[in-house]
């Protein structure tokens, strides 16, 4: 069972991917990184962030990588553009795929990272130890 602060590490790594995601993007196309730019940019993803971690029930097992780490990354992806698309924001084609390859690359990458680093970790302790 995970601890409190391991669900907490979760979500500001998951809040934090999806808000590097926004200023990567709203940078590489001259908008300001202002928090009232950034806010209205990442509301969407944000909310479908939340949508993931709600119908993965990821706060009983945030870090896996498989799940719930695909469906919030999902979630985040199509919710997200969903939302941009019903306030009239831009959902170009090219922007649906680097979202959908980024966020995927961020929300189940340090997941994947995580249990690397604890496999090794619980590898290197011997039977004697445990």
């Amino acid at each position: 069972m995970p601890t409190p602060s391991s669900r907490a590490l979760s979500i500001v790594a998951d809040v934090s991917g999806v808000l590097a995601f926004v200023a990567i993007g709203r940078a590489s196309h001259t908008e300001g990184i202002t928090i009232a730019g950034v806010a209205e940019t990442a509301w969407p993803f944000l909310a479908g962030l939340a949508v993931g971690w709600v119908v993965t029930r990821a706060w009983r097992g945030p870090g896996g990588p498989v799940r719930p780490g695909l469906v919030i990354w999902g979630c985040t992806v199509v919710v997200g553009i969903a939302l941009r698309a019903a306030v009239g924001d831009g959902v170009q084609p090219s922007f649906v795929v680097v979202t959908a390859i980024v966020l995927g690359a961020l929300l189940v990458g340090w997941r994947a990272v995580a249990r690397a680093v604890t496999r090794r970790r619980t590898a290197r302790i011997t039977p004697a130890q445990r």
